[in-house]
């Protein structure tokens, strides 16, 4: 009788004990050997380096030849070793068995690298200390990473340290700085209207130079006032339905004299209102600083034009002059503090803030302002604002 085929879906018979012992250690091996990323290696119960895996190699420098035999103590910097921290570090695992520890380490070139050390006391079956396992990562990108955000949360703290010492003292100096000036205006008024005698007409000019003059500072420390608290994210914002339309009749009387003395007539929009999703406070203080320069900076005899409407789900809020232009090369500097619109040499006082402020309030207002210019020609703002969708009934 001829004996039955074996059948493939039984289970194999053990292997013996000793081939067994042969594949783990060969896997275990291979496993070590691997890891490129860990540096594994085991220790005599002196400290000296018995084996040496490819990934101790590649971060450490050195090649299994020239380390193994030599002390632990080689990859630890001068203060640790005089500080007896390798040895200390091997007490501690052969007491408790384990150790683990972050620090500097000494590759072969003498660099430093930041490592996790994990050293785990090894015992034979009798429980005689036979030496120690080692395991290594090299952390120094983590590291640097983390000193890196430290870093910026100090440097974002001091900021913000800063900010509020600034506002805290433009607050202070705005105070101190308005009363007497709205009381140099408040007399120069009074002066004016004749009150305590006529003056002669060389009189009446000179004080209207004072009451100029007056304005001026005052208009600086609003501009540098309001700067401060945009930058403080102080700025407290009434979001409604705002007509463009209207924005442009309550402004543009404001600037009308400055206007008429240069004959510049300014062109109010002829087409449908557009009404959009903003504050109209800081609308109108946007509209009155574009103006504002579009009178500065364009000559006597010129014009201006404004217009609005809806584009999508934006509506645009235009400012157009026949002024001297801005540079290309300025066009991406103008938004910018302290940057005075037109050429270097221009004669035209301010603070330089005033286009800065009004791009911070339109974006604050999820809204932007831009411009287009041509030297010689022109400058063209557009303030963009979201559109207001009036609530549908029924």
């Amino acid at each position: 009788m001829t004996d039955a085929p074996p059948d493939p879906a039984a289970p194999s018979p053990p292997k013996p004990h000793g081939v067994l012992n042969r594949e783990t250690d060969s896997l275990f091996r291979l496993l070590v050997e691997s890891l490129g990323d860990y540096a594994i290696f085991a220790l005599d119960p002196t400290g000296r380096v018995l084996t040496w895996n490819p990934g101790a190699h590649r971060f450490k420098g050195y090649a299994a030849d020239e380390i193994i035999g030599r002390h632990f103590s080689a990859f630890y910097p001068p203060t640790d070793i005089a500080a007896g921290k390798p040895e200390w570090e091997l007490e501690v695992a052969a007491r408790e068995g384990r150790f683990e520890d972050e620090g500097w380490r000494l590759r072969k070139d003498g660099t430093r690298f930041w490592a996790n050390v994990v050293i785990t006391a090894m015992r034979n079956s009798a429980g005689t200390l036979i030496g120690f396992a080692k395991i290594t990562r090299d952390l120094t990108e983590r590291r640097l990473a983390d000193e890196r955000a430290i870093e910026d949360a100090r440097r974002v703290a001091r900021s913000d340290e800063a900010n509020r010492a600034k506002s805290g003292f433009l607050a202070a100096m705005s105070h101190e700085l308005r009363t007497p000036l709205n009381a140099i205006g408040g007399y120069a008024d009074l002066l004016l209207l004749n009150v305590g005698g006529a003056m002669s007409e060389q009189h009446r000019q000179y004080i209207h130079r004072i009451r100029s003059s007056q304005q001026h500072l005052l208009s600086i420390i609003n501009d540098l006032l309001n700067f401060s608290r945009i930058e403080a994210a102080r700025v407290s914002f009434e979001i409604a339905s705002v007509s463009l339309c209207e924005v442009i009749e309550a402004v543009t009387p404001m600037v009308e004299p400055q206007a008429t003395a240069k004959r510049l007539p300014i062109q109010h929009p002829t087409g449908p209102d557009a009404a959009a999703v903003a504050d109209r406070a800081r609308v109108e203080q946007i509209l009155l600083n574009l103006l504002s320069n579009a009178i500065k900076f364009t000559e006597p005899g010129g014009r201006i034009e404004l217009a609005c409407e809806r584009i999508g789900d934006r509506v645009a809020l235009r400012v157009r002059d026949s002024g001297v232009g801005i540079p290309p090369a300025d066009l991406d500097s103008i938004f910018e503090p302290f940057v005075q619109v037109g050429p270097l040499t221009s004669p035209h006082e301010g603070t330089g803030l005033g286009l800065a402020i009004s791009r911070d309030l339109a974006r604050a207002m999820n809204g932007d302002l831009e411009v287009e210019s041509t030297v010689g020609k022109g400058s063209h703002f557009t303030l963009w604002l979201p559109a207001y969708d009036p609530p549908r009934v029924g």
